[in-house]
This record gives structure tokens, C-alpha cells and sequence, in this order.
């Protein structure tokens, strides 16, 4: 409470994304860094990424981070802020920059494809539990972090440490394990990774990533016997689709965190087909629909297409965000039949293209 009464108590939102935002430049054309002439500038960033695609569905976000005093900070809060995403636990950073970031035009995958990131020492990387707004964090039904921000710094570390201990009346945790190798300071990451997500309630991992941090294979079944922990995994299987183990406690009971239950419930939903103009951002997005449709109830059934709808919209667009689809027009292709998901085929722009035509029957 203030002096005269009113309550500083933050309101209590949908999502709150905690995570490094960075301006990322994406050249005008194709070739390489020292070549292309002129650049665009964007916005880039696991978490916010996940703010602004669900704010954009309608769902109450907040963003916290830090940034630099500074006209690229004064950027990245003025545009994430135009998604709908309330910014205002954002912190401005007088002695450290705002991260930024060069990549080339091509696919991520690409031999020739380029990265150049600026992010040392920048105002993201300071976050640490002393100076976070840790009730604005928690005043949330889902607050989304990613082992990205836990890489960052010993501070940042420890705040996702703290975030991700479990307790009680915390909100739902979810934790997009984002294995990045070059961000670790240290061996440890993979263990680390492996610690925060067994304290989180959703987890994503993608195969691949799995490998690469803890030399898992032999598929979902054998990342679930990793993290039994987690009460929702999702595992992402590129391009054949994604599988989500669930905890099923006993009739009549419910589980304690961290209590694996002596079977999981599966899932799997088969990727869409889709014409990819860039893959980026599609993870994020992937994390955003699910996530958006966890919170409405959806089945885990529903959840995965919906996941699997906002990542196509992803990759048919150049940059990390795209176009949202309506909610009932993205519930209605998320009861499609199997044969007809199976089947289903998404080019570059689809979402646009529904958007003009659902406002050309709005408008007519």
C-alpha cells in the first residue's frame, strides 16, 4: 500500500514472460554479412516473442526484463508494447546497453547462415533476484521462462533458479529448455537446464536439443525417463510433429510436483505441412499456442495443433511474428479430422490472407 491508501499490488494477468529481448537486424537481401548493404530492424527474443504472439491472440501478458537507457531499449518497450503486452515492469538500465544482433537472410541451418550478437554485458544479462519486480513476475496463471535468460549470467541463473523452485501458490511454470551451447560461461549448463526444468510444470524440448545437452536418444520415451518431473513435457520432433507426456495421478488423488505417477498419458500430433519462407521464431511460437490453448482448457490433443498452427504461421512469414489467427477460425482447423490435418497445406502469408478475408466478411 502507498501513503494515501491506493495498493501498488501488480494485477494478476494471463502470462507473464520473463526473458533478454534483443533489436535484431535482418538484411534487406540475401549474401553475407560483409556484403548485404542495409538492414531492417526488428525485435528478437524467446520470451518476448511468446508475450507478443499470445497478446496478439488476446491474452492479458506482461513482459519483464531489462534494457539499456538507451534509443534501442526505448525501441524494443515501445514495440513489444504495440503487441498489447503491458511493459511496464520493464526496467531501463543507465550502465549497460540494450542487446542487439545481425543475422543473414537464409534458413538458420544454412551453412552460410550468419549471427552476430552484441549482447555482452548488456542490461538483460544484470537481471538478478535483487532488482526483478518478483511480485509483478508472480502475479500471473502462467509465468514462461527459458534456459536463454539462465545462460545469460550467475545472476540470471539464480533468478531462474528461484522462479523454478517449487512452492506453493506459485502460477504454472513453463520452461522452454532453448539450449543455446555458445551462451554457457561454464560446463555445467546442461545440468543446470536439466535441474530448472524438473522444476517447472510445462516443459519444452525439442529432440535434437535433448541430444545435444544430454546425449539422449531413442526418442520421446527416453527424454521422459530424463525429466520424469515435469507434470506436462512436450517433446518437439521437427517436422514429423510433437509428443506430450502428462501426468495421470490415480483416481481420486492428486500428485505433488516432481511425483511421476507410474504411467503418463501420450500424446502425439503430426506437424503441418507447410512451404517454410524462415525458421525462426517458430519454437516460440509453437510454446505461444500451446500455451494459449492450455489456458483456455483445451485437450492435450487440441493444444499440440494449436501449437502446431501458430508455428506454421511462424515459419511462413520472414521474421519471428506473424500475423495471428482468430481464435475460432484456429479452433476450426484444430477440429479437423486427422486425414484432413494430415493433408492440410500452409503457404507463405496464410494468416494474412485469412485475417482479409475474414474482415472482408466483417466489413461486407
Amino acid at each position: 500500500m502507498t501513503a494515501d491508501g491506493l495498493s501498488t499490488a501488480p494485477d494478476v494477468v494471463d502470462v507473464v514472460a520473463l526473458g533478454e529481448s534483443m533489436v535484431t537486424f535482418v538484411p534487406s537481401g540475401p549474401g553475407r554479412l560483409a556484403e548485404v548493404p542495409s538492414f531492417e530492424r526488428g525485435i528478437g527474443g524467446a520470451e518476448s516473442n511468446v508475450a507478443c504472439v499470445l497478446a496478439a491472440a488476446g491474452h492479458s501478458v506482461r513482459w519483464v526484463s531489462r534494457v539499456g537507457a538507451d534509443g534501442f531499449g526505448e525501441y524494443l518497450v515501445e514495440r513489444i508494447g504495440s503487441y498489447g503486452v503491458d511493459v511496464s515492469a520493464v526496467e531501463r538500465d543507465p550502465g549497460r546497453p540494450t542487446g542487439i544482433y545481425f543475422r543473414t537472410a537464409g534458413d538458420r541451418a544454412s551453412d552460410a547462415h550468419e549471427v552476430a550478437y552484441y549482447r555482452a554485458g548488456s542490461a538483460a544479462s544484470a537481471m538478478a533476484v535483487g532488482n526483478i519486480d518478483l511480485d509483478a513476475v508472480r502475479a500471473c496463471r502462467v509465468l514462461h521462462l527459458s534456459g536463454i535468460t539462465a545462460a545469460l549470467s550467475d545472476d540470471c541463473l539464480a533468478l531462474v533458479r528461484e522462479l523454478t523452485t517449487p512452492r506453493a501458490r506459485r502460477p504454472l511454470v513453463s520452461f522452454d529448455v532453448n539450449h543455446r551451447t555458445g551462451l554457457w560461461r561454464q560446463d555445467d549448463g546442461p545440468r543446470a537446464l536439466l535441474d530448472l526444468a524438473g522444476g517447472a510444470d510445462v516443459v519444452f524440448v525439442g529432440e535434437d536439443e535433448a541430444e545435444e545437452a544430454w546425449g539422449v536418444t531413442g526418442g520421446p520415451a527416453a527424454i521422459r525417463r530424463v525429466l520424469p518431473q515435469p507434470p506436462v513435457l512436450v517433446v518437439k520432433q521437427g517436422a514429423r510433429g510433437a509428443t506430450v507426456f502428462e501426468h495421470q495421478p490415480p483416481a481420486g488423488t492428486a500428485l505433488p510436483h516432481g511425483t511421476g505417477p507410474a504411467a503418463d498419458a501420450v500424446t502425439f500430433v503430426p506437424s503441418l505441412r507447410v512451404t517454410v519462407v524462415a525458421p525462426v521464431g517458430a519454437g516460440d511460437a509453437f510454446a505461444a499456442g500451446f500455451l494459449s490453448a492450455t489456458l483456455r482448457g483445451l485437450s492435450v490433443r487440441d493444444r499440440l495443433r494449436h501449437g502446431h498452427l501458430v508455428a506454421a504461421a511462424a515459419l511462413t512469414v520472414p521474421g519471428d511474428l506473424a500475423t495471428p489467427l482468430a481464435h475460432d477460425h484456429a479452433d476450426r482447423l484444430a477440429a479437423l479430422e486427422d486425414a484432413r490435418w494430415e493433408t492440410l497445406r500452409l503457404g507463405p502469408g496464410w494468416t494474412e490472407a485469412v485475417a482479409r478475408a475474414e474482415e472482408e466478411v466483417r466489413t461486407s
